[in-house]
């Protein structure tokens, strides 16, 4: 079946679920999912905790009462894998007080044979780990380890497949991901992405349209779809599509809903997608484009098979077609190399571009990764310098870009109260843009327009029309 699982395995999964409900229906068990990293790793545990449900498990927020425990990790830098590695290892005095406790790691970081190693071998109250690839698997995990055969520490999903029909149990009743594609092709040498999540595999198209649908009939209002390169989506498919094709056909769905592109690729953005983006209205609020170095130099080094001269024909074009499409990206501080002329030159961009906000990162070394093994190497001193004046640049033409929104009126979907004011609610706009209001009522989950008053570097502030 080449990228897709196929109808035995799934029904032997499925033979699974059954088997682990007789065990634990009825006990009032209950499971936990910690999630470290992306919106990709947020629907995998979407995901997880679906399949933890179908099998009788209540899912908890208190890790304490959990008698499942599954961190989902994250190994883009070494700040998360870390942080994975520390919340396994709490998770160590759970199993001494009660040795029937299940504990199960997965995600990125378990698909490095140097981290499952460690995992197996030093975390030994570690029940089983799998990989990106191997998530429809879980029931077999867990029965086998309710039934205290020995540890699994998975390698199949080296190979990963798509698995449809995974039961999902969605953390939003308005919000939602919807992956149209796994796995990437393009090998940065800066990243960890393709080692760990395999080459890209597409959803089938048919597959991807039906989830939508019954999303929008079911009253969501924002859905992200989700890949490591959304752009270049259906290249693997032997039906000839692609992602121009599939943003038509949604826009053919009836309803009340935005779709946002997590995340593009430069060098697969063609004249034909940002003509779909333009051609909906649910689509062209707000674009996400990593330029990641405004350094020809850098980005040929980064292997990111584009310069300069071609993203900005990108973000012109974008432009030309919706002058008012918010902006963001990506940009890597730091790199192995990286003069303080290409710094400058990466300075000159955002000035130039004038993003609405941009997602800033110092350059983490990944072992595995060409990158790592570079010569020149930047100091973590001069990195955070660096990083310090990037931010400081954009936060300022962030500021300015909010400030021209006062007076305007914004369609946004509320999200709910905010956690630090009481009688003050947080939402969106179409271009991602945070909006708080003060409201006595309570309009989570709906489309409401607010008349913006105010504004500052990360959010704009407004009153209800």
């Amino acid at each position: 079946m080449g990228n897709f699982v196929d109808f035995k395995e799934i029904e032997k999964q499925n033979e699974y679920v059954n088997k682990v409900k007789l065990l634990v229906n009825g006990k009032g068990k209950k499971a936990f999912v910690y999630t470290l990293g992306c919106q990709q790793n947020e629907a995998d545990s979407e995901k997880i905790m679906g399949t933890l449900n179908k099998m009788g498990y209540q899912i908890t927020e208190n890790e304490k009462e959990a008698d499942v425990l599954m961190v989902n990790t994250c190994a883009i830098r070494d700040h998360a894998e870390k942080r994975a590695l520390s919340i396994i290892g709490r998770f160590k005095h759970y199993k001494a007080v009660n040795p029937d406790i299940i504990i199960g790691v997965c995600g990125c970081m378990s698909a490095q044979e140097h981290q499952r190693e460690k995992l197996k071998h030093s975390y030994h109250y570690v029940d089983f780990t799998f990989g990106t690839g191997a998530l429809h698997r879980l029931p077999e995990f867990i029965y086998n380890a309710l039934n205290k055969k020995k540890r699994y520490f998975d390698i199949d999903s080296d190979k990963p497949q798509i698995a449809e029909g995974i039961e999902t149990l969605r953390q939003s009743t308005y919000r939602a991901w919807v992956s149209i594609m796994y796995g990437c092709n393009n090998f940065c040498t800066y990243c960890i992405v393709p080692y760990v999540r395999g080459r890209e595999r597409s959803r089938k198209m048919e597959d991807i349209l039906c989830e939508i649908r019954d999303l929008v009939e079911k009253g969501y209002k924002d859905i992200t779809l989700l890949g490591q390169n959304v752009n270049s989506y259906g290249k693997d498919l032997d039906e000839k599509t692609n992602i121009s094709a599939l943003l038509n056909e949604i826009s053919k769905i009836e309803g009340d809903f935005w779709i946002h592109l997590m995340t593009s690729h430069p060098k697969d953005a063609s004249i034909e997608m940002i003509e779909a983006i333009k051609s909906s209205p649910r689509t062209s609020g707000h674009f996400h484009l990593p330029l990641q170095s405004g350094s020809d130099e850098i980005l040929k080094k980064m292997n990111r098979h584009y310069d300069l001269e071609r993203y900005l024909s990108i973000i012109a074009k974008l432009r030309e077609n919706n002058e008012n499409i918010t902006l963001t990206t990506d940009l890597i501080v730091g790199f192995p190399g990286e003069s303080e002329e290409d710094f400058n030159l990466t300075l000159d961009v955002i000035k130039k571009v004038k993003y609405d906000s941009v997602f800033s990162f110092i350059y983490s070394p990944r072992k595995g990764t060409p990158a790592a093994a570079m010569e020149n190497q930047i100091p973590s001193e001069e990195q955070h310098r660096r990083y310090d004046i990037l931010c400081d640049a954009q936060n300022e033409i962030s500021k300015k870009i909010n400030e021209s929104y006062i007076g305007t009126a914004q369609k946004v979907l509320v999200d709910g109260k905010s956690k630090n004011n009481e009688g003050v609610y947080t939402s969106r706009t179409q271009g991602n843009k945070i909006v708080h209001f003060e409201c006595e009522k309570d309009y989570t989950g709906q489309f409401k327009t607010v008349k913006i008053t105010r504004a500052d570097t990360f959010a704009l502030y407004g009153e209800i029309i």
